[in-house]
């Protein structure tokens, strides 16, 4: 099996975004659904549910360092690389996002047989 990259337009810009007051939305791309976060005028894309203990990210919120935080144990996640900076051995997997004037994109991997 090979795996390559697609490229999903989910918005002609940041303003087709339903973002909520948090700064996150849920959206479903490819199969998968990923939250995606507005901070400082970027978009960041990753999976939807915290890798401790599932936790649904996108009823967290974004901390001042640009962090998301899940809702259930608190753990922080960077935005652009997904490490767990709460000191555990967790990891976000994070997703390619590209702001253009022809759109929002987000890349996700698919799987050819």
């Amino acid at each position: 099996m090979e795996n390559k990259y697609k490229w999903y337009k989910i918005a002609d810009d940041l303003t087709g975004l339903d973002f909520s007051l948090n700064g996150l939305t849920e959206i479903e791309i490819g199969g998968k659904v990923l939250c995606l976060a507005r901070h400082q005028d970027q978009v960041f894309a990753f999976f939807h549910k915290c890798p401790h203990a599932g936790g649904r990210l996108s009823e967290g919120y974004l901390d001042l360092a640009g962090n998301i935080v899940c809702p259930m144990h608190r753990y922080k996640f960077d935005l652009k690389s997904g490490r767990n900076i709460s000191g555990e051995g967790y990891f976000l997997k994070t997703y390619p996002v590209k702001l253009s004037k022809e759109g929002v994109f987000v890349s996700v991997m698919e799987w050819e047989s």
